[in-house]
């Protein structure tokens, strides 16, 4: 139960920051979905009722999680990682197909979708083992164990198919390095990722000659300290071969949507009525906009419902729309201040376990603060990531509100310790 010394022992900053969000969220819900042939202001049909309903449930939630022990979440996190795994294996059996995906449970009248509430279970049992191994992170097999117990949930939603709930899962590699975990991992990862940009938006030939060059420049750099030919040799040619399967990647591998949004945002195409049509309109909405937006529920491209998804993935839209650049800017602030607020609860935490979880916390919600808003303002491809706190749908708003207020829960235990 809650410690003697109150509700005064919980981080109020990070609870005001997530009232703010959530509120901000559901008057932008409300615009976006309004309809004047609505009843009532608590028709239940309306998409705004509906998320109403899921704020205030979730308060009733909060009260839950910061009134259970902050040892059980440790103790008990392998057991909700392996049930969170079988709901989500659940899926393929039981699971409702919704816009192409299978993803969902139907029970009664409502829908849950268990990848939600997958990522804070995972970042439980990420902080449980590394917080339980006692030992350097740079072992290879402490951390493909790390890898694997983190990929494992991403490799059962893929098929769904569900890339954007599984690329979530790559924000869970970050809190390993304050842990430990050497940058290689994370350079080598962004080497990938420019090479198959470079490669896709450039061709093979110029990134191939790109490559040499620079390893020619690294060559003269370092030319008194005897550099391995042998070793650089090996770079360039995996380098130059990983650009030469990039095209067989692009191919073979993601779906023709897929590829049509990288060559939307890569210039390759210009597509505003089909695939690109949302992000057009989304873009249309903001610019709209201007300095100060049209005001609430004036907003021409969110009444007129010219952007799709605009409640959900695309909700970001109504903001810049109806609120303009300074609306848009707060929103922006609110976040950062959230995520910055995180890193330093999770920075002062004694114990490992909750500290692990709290960069856990912030990594999570800033890969979908970043690709979402990415995505809506057309500089990053589409792939379905929710704004947290925003979007409308229960099981993302109680999927975020669980992963959030268990932190708040930990550093509250840390705080009666201190």
């Amino acid at each position: 139960m809650i410690g003697s010394r109150g509700n005064k022992q919980f981080d109020w900053i990070t609870i005001l920051i997530y009232v703010a969000l959530v509120s901000i969220g559901w008057i932008n819900i409300y615009s976006a979905s309004y309809s004047a042939s609505a009843t009532s202001f608590f028709d239940f049909s309306q998409i705004y009722t509906k998320q109403l309903v899921w704020i205030c449930l979730s308060f009733v939630l909060i009260t839950f999680i910061l009134a259970v022990e902050a040892k059980f979440y440790e103790r008990f996190s392998s057991i909700i990682y392996i049930v969170s795994l079988l709901s989500l294996l659940g899926l393929f059996v039981l699971g409702k197909n919704v816009n192409g995906a299978t993803s969902w449970y139907f029970l009664g009248g409502f829908s849950i979708q268990p990848s939600e509430f997958a990522k804070a279970a995972t970042a439980l049992a990420l902080a449980k083992y590394v917080s339980d191994i006692q030992t350097d992170l740079k072992i290879f097999n402490v951390q493909i164990k790390a890898l694997v117990l983190i990929f494992l949930p991403a490799l059962i939603i893929i098929p769904q198919p569900d890339p954007g709930s599984a690329l979530v899962y790559i924000a869970l590699i970050f809190p390993l390095y304050r842990e430990g975990l050497h940058y290689i991992y994370l350079l080598l990862g962004f080497i990938v990722a420019s090479l198959f940009v470079a490669t896709l938006a450039f061709g093979v030939t110029w990134v191939s000659f790109g490559i040499i060059l620079i390893a020619g420049f690294v060559l003269l750099k370092n030319k008194k300290r005897k550099p391995n030919f042998f070793k650089y040799g090996i770079i360039v040619a995996a380098c130059i071969g990983f650009s030469v399967s990039v095209n067989f990647i692009f191919e073979n591998v993601l779906e023709q949507r897929h590829r049509d949004r990288f060559n939307i945002v890569l210039g390759k195409e210009v597509d505003t009525k089909d695939i690109g049509y949302n992000t057009n309109q989304s873009e249309i909405a903001i610019g709209s906009g201007g300095w100060t937006g049209k005001g609430w529920l004036q907003g021409t491209q969110t009444k007129g419902k010219f952007v799709p998804e605009q409640d959900t993935d695309y909700i970001f839209s109504t903001v810049g729309e109806e609120w303009g650049f300074l609306g848009s800017l707060l929103v922006v602030l609110l976040f950062l201040a959230l995520i910055i607020r995180l890193l330093i609860l999770a920075e002062r935490q004694k114990s490992q376990f909750s500290r692990v979880y709290g960069y856990s916390v912030a990594a999570i919600i800033f890969f979908h603060f970043f690709i979402n808003i990415g995505m809506v303002s057309g500089l990053l491809p589409t792939i379905g990531i929710p704004l947290p706190f925003f979007s409308y749908g229960g099981s993302g708003l109680w999927g975020f509100t669980i992963l959030l207020f268990i932190f708040i829960r930990l550093d509250a235990s840390n705080y009666v310790n201190r």
